[in-house]
Parts: C-alpha cells; sequence; structure tokens
C-alpha cells in the first residue's frame, strides 16, 4: 500500500471517531481530529502526485473518504439538532444521487470513462468542509454568530443543488448515449 493510500484509508478510519466525539459532545475533540482529516486529504493528494503514486485504489478511495466524513458529520450533526433536517437531508441525498448513478453507470456502462469531477462539486466538497468546520468551531468555542446562519445554510444548499444538478445532466447525457436514437458518443 502507498502512503497516500494510507492516508487515505486513515482518513476514513477517523470517520466513526468522528461521529461519536460529535454524538457525545466533545466538539473540541471532534473539530480537531475534522480538521486534521480535512488537511490529510490536501496531503494524501500532493504526496500521490509528488512520488507518482496515483493509482485507482486511491482515485475511488480519496472521494468515499472525504464523503463519508462529511456526510457523517453533517448526519451527526443533525442528529443532536444541531443542523436544520432540511439541510442535512439534501446534502446526503445529493450524494446518495451521485454514488447511486455511478453505480448504475458501472452496470450499464462498464466500459465508458469515468465522469471526473466538475469544478461545482469541488466547489461544493469546500464548502461543506469550511461549513462543517464553522459548525465544530463555534460548538467547540462556544460563541455563535445567528445573523450567518441564514447565509451559510444558503450558500451550502446551492452549491450543493447546483453540483448535484451537473451530475445528474451529465449523467443524463451519458443514458442517452446507450438508448435508440440516443446522441452520438
Amino acid at each position: 500500500m502507498t502512503l497516500p493510500n494510507a492516508i487515505t484509508l486513515a482518513r476514513l478510519l477517523a470517520v466513526p471517531a468522528t461521529v461519536w466525539l460529535v454524538v457525545r459532545g466533545w466538539y473540541d475533540a471532534a473539530l480537531w481530529l475534522f480538521l486534521l482529516a480535512g488537511l490529510s486529504d490536501a496531503v494524501d493528494g500532493w504526496l500521490a502526485r509528488r512520488l507518482g503514486q496515483v493509482s485507482r485504489l486511491g482515485s475511488l478511495l480519496d472521494p468515499v473518504a472525504d464523503k463519508a466524513l462529511l456526510v457523517s458529520v453533517f448526519i451527526s450533526l443533525g442528529v443532536r439538532d444541531l443542523l436544520p433536517a432540511w439541510l442535512v437531508i439534501l446534502v446526503v441525498f445529493r450524494d446518495a444521487l451521485i454514488v447511486s448513478g455511478w453505480l448504475l453507470g458501472q452496470i450499464l456502462m462498464p466500459s465508458a470513462q469515468p465522469i471526473r469531477p466538475h469544478w461545482t462539486s469541488k466547489l461544493n466538497t469546500c464548502v461543506q468542509l469550511l461549513f462543517a468546520a464553522g459548525v465544530l468551531a463555534m460548538l467547540a468555542w462556544q460563541f455563535r454568530v445567528p445573523a450567518l446562519d441564514d447565509v451559510a445554510y444558503a450558500i451550502v444548499a446551492a452549491t450543493t443543488v447546483v453540483s448535484g444538478g451537473v451530475y445528474v445532466t451529465v449523467w443524463m447525457r451519458s443514458m442517452m448515449r446507450l438508448e435508440p436514437g440516443g446522441e452520438a458518443p
């Protein structure tokens, strides 16, 4: 196993610990573990490129670890009533939709080129990471900026909807190619 993949695997293994810390209300520790996991995302990608260790396993494991961490933290915060349910449902639904589309694509078009992450998805991941870190920081350090709640919720929701819409559009175009009389590849 390469060093970048080991770091990614460690990030994935940090997910249950982070969830446990949030559920227990130990927000300080949850914040630091979440930040460390987020930093590991940048480090593993940089190392993979720098050391020439980019791998198929890493390209699959990295987004799984990212989404597992984010979705789990959103769900944990939602369960504790620290985030509105509609926002948690939106974030989880988008990721479930993308994973379902990817799985269906693997079944229907196993030889197709993988869908590359769109810039809207990267922006959404960044926004969700910053948002989750901000919520954990407010909980850990016991401060709140109520005026930012609606703005932050709107930004997370907008980037989630737009990036999910981009994936659905790309997926639908790919599926049309399978239909008789569909677009030419």
